[in-house]
């Protein structure tokens, strides 16, 4: 087992035994093999079927800005109480005109009620006036498309004005795409348009969205909007680049609204998903929780037709009676109405036609209902210094049971709260708990032994916020690998670990699109790319299986890290932590066998993988691999595929056999077993 040993050194092996042997190993030069043994004798611990999904939530310019494909910033003039943000004039040839918010002339029957007036009284003939609209860090315009432009407008004196709207350079010099309205009528009046691009049209986003005349008069502008081709050609749509991105992971479950875009910085603030149905001028929008106001074109059903649409069901956080900021309501008479809410919020994802909300959801264009398993009460009410969770969610608990008994509710108490004390539900027990972490890289990796010895009499854990939070604006190799760590430890523990879902998921890579560094896509107007840790996701949820088998390793080099520390505390001593993770999952169906390994250092690692109970291993097979030369290389928009996962073929399986794993690398071995 050791032939480069000395005979001298040999003949003491023996009397030396497990850390005493691999201390003795290592100052020699060398270190114990590692070992692996895998049980695959056993049936395994079943894995959820909705193990591995996706947090969302408005940061970061996730949905305004992102995957809401909406191109026009401030449609509605309601981003800023003052001026016309994201809105600019155009007087060109000796044209004249000003521009102000108007507040006295909102739209009969909607939600508008901040329109944009032009007063284009120096208009003229040859000498255009208009308003321009600068996007979200420009309008993205590419070769051989077609946009859908719509507004409403009104001319004030009454009259025919004339105007037009152009995709053009941010200094209108060149002109992509344009369409004329013949009048402007003196009421107001909904006009769509389409613009269309040449096909030969270099890729920019250095652009702007325009509305102009030539003839004299007063123009008021309300609900402008620009959207490109959508997923499936859907009104109100999303980006399909981003939509692709998220179904090759296949996720199983979304949680929505997500986070603290749920609660809202204020109860006034939260999501208030009634006013998000229904056409966009009849959404009045909210200031969101991350310093910018949301348009609320991401309303509830488009939340659930983007969760269909990828293949996941929708996981539902209903508001609570907590807000970000610590505003409480009470459990009791006071917190009832927010239990209607979420009743009627759940009639309308899974009510019939029959009832309210399910009609409601039929007039809106889905008469069948969603898929819905999960709901979570709330979100991170272990903040809540006032600690007045406990009633409120039996509130909830009660009032979801007695109407929804085959619904699974989740607390988002029972981790810890703002003062690091384990809070503990009391009057109900849930189906499941919420636990949320972020990591730095050496933390993520010692975390992947955080389950191993968890009270298997509490409830199951929805993993529903997590990440390793290295590099910018995406993660790093080093992330990826804190990443896929935990996520070893999180299919080791299959039987306590229900649910996980990674967070924040997107991130706007403009300059001040990025509230939360170390995200896990990443974008801007033009093209999208995934980070390291979402390949390395990508390749955990693709070669999951159906059963967890039991696992142990022996001989595992170790690494020294010092823990970071936070405000007030002392330094903390260095620790040793392993330098390599496993995990081992079958698929019952395939025939199929997954070995993950880990290897977190700059030095190849040589393993032996004892497969206990194996009756016949086949020989080939294959291996994915996303491996990279240093911890801190990574992708971005510039260099979209610098670390992507390399899959090849695979030989030298058998009952027993050995495998050399990659610097810095996140393997998956794929083997072919006969059955247990």
């Amino acid at each position: 087992m050791f032939p480069s040993l000395p005979a001298a050194r040999a003949s003491r092996l023996p009397v030396l035994k497990g850390i005493a042997l691999a201390a003795f190993l290592l100052a020699c030069g060398a270190h114990a093999e590692t070992v692996v043994r895998i049980n695959t004798a056993v049936a395994g611990t079943p894995i959820s079927p909705h193990f591995y999904g996706l947090m969302t939530e408005e940061i970061n310019y996730s949905y305004d800005g992102g995957l809401y494909a909406e191109l026009i910033r401030n449609r509605a003039f309601r981003d800023d109480e003052n001026q016309p943000v994201h809105w600019s004039l155009v007087q060109a040839s000796g044209g004249a005109a000003t521009m102000m918010l108007d507040r006295d002339s909102p739209i009969p029957g909607t939600a508008l009620t901040t329109a944009l007036k032009l007063d284009a009284t120096g208009a003229a003939s040859g000498r255009r006036v208009g308003v321009a609209n600068d996007g979200y860090w420009g309008i993205p315009v590419k070769p051989g498309t077609t946009y859908r432009a719509s507004f409403y407008a009104r001319a004030v004196a009454g009259g025919a004005v004339p105007v037009r709207a152009s995709i053009e350079s941010s200094d209108g010099a060149t002109v992509y795409a344009s369409a004329s309205i013949a009048g402007i009528s003196g009421q107001w009046t909904k006009y769509s348009v389409q613009l269309t691009t040449p096909a030969n049209l270099a890729p920019t986003t250095d652009a702007r969205f325009v509305l102009s005349t030539e003839k004299p008069g007063t123009l008021l502008f309300n609900q402008v909007s620009l959207f490109p081709p959508t997923l499936n050609d859907r009104p109100n749509g999303l980006r399909p680049d981003l939509m692709k991105m998220m179904a090759d992971m296949r996720p199983k479950f979304v949680r929505l609204p997500g986070g603290n875009y749920l609660e809202g910085d204020t109860v006034n603030t939260r999501f208030q998903w009634k006013q998000t149905l229904g056409p966009i001028e009849q959404r009045p929008g909210h200031m969101g929780t991350w310093r910018y106001r949301s348009s609320d074109g991401m309303g509830l059903l488009e939340f659930l037709t983007w969760t269909e649409d990828i293949g996941a069901e929708p996981l539902l956080a209903v508001f609570a009676g907590y807000a970000l900021k610590g505003e409480t309501i009470a459990a009791g008479p006071a917190l009832q109405p927010y239990v209607d809410e979420a009743l009627d919020e759940i009639e309308y994802v899974i009510g019939g036609v029959d009832t309210k909300w399910g009609a409601q959801r039929a007039k809106d264009g889905h008469p069948a209902p969603f898929k819905l398993n999960y709901i979570e009460i709330g979100n991170e009410d272990g903040f809540d210094k006032q600690k007045t969770y406990d009633g409120r969610f039996t509130q909830f608990y009660d009032a979801i049971k007695a109407k929804y008994p085959q619904l699974k509710l989740i607390s988002t108490v029972n981790g810890l709260d703002s003062l690091g004390q384990r809070q503990h539900l009391s009057s109900r027990v849930p189906d499941l708990i919420d636990e949320h972490y972020y990591f730095d890289g050496r933390a993520g990796m010692e975390a992947a032994h955080r389950y191993d010895k968890y009270d298997r009499s509490r409830p199951k854990i929805l993993i529903g916020e997590w990440a390793t939070r290295e590099g910018a604006p995406t993660t790093n190799m080093l992330g990826a690998l804190g990443d896929a760590a935990f996520m070893t430890g999180m299919e080791r523990n299959a039987d306590i670990i229900s649910m996980a879902s990674y967070a924040p998921l997107f991130v706007n890579v403009n300059k001040g699109g990025m509230q939360w560094r170390s995200d896990l896509i990443g974008y801007d107007g033009l093209t999208s790319y995934g980070s390291p840790s979402y390949y390395a996701q990508k390749m955990f949820s693709e070669y999951l299986g159906t059963a967890s088998l039991p696992l142990s390793a022996e001989g595992v080099p170790m690494q020294s890290w010092t823990p970071a520390e936070r405000k007030n505390e002392a330094p903390k001593p260095p620790r040793d932590i392993p330098s390599l993770y496993f995990s081992a999952t079958r698929d019952a169906q395939k025939g199929e066998l997954y070995i993950k390994v880990v290897n977190t250092v700059a030095t190849p690692q040589e393993v032996r993988i004892e497969l206990d109970g194996a009756k016949q291993v086949l020989p080939t097979g294959g291996k994915v691999v996303l491996a990279a030369a240093a911890p801190d290389e990574t992708n971005s928009i510039a260099d979209p595929k610098h670390i992507v996962p390399v899959e090849s073929p695979a030989s030298g399986f058998a009952p027993s056999f050995s495998q050399t794993f990659a610097p810095y690398s996140v393997t998956v071995l794929k083997i072919a077993l006969n059955p247990y």
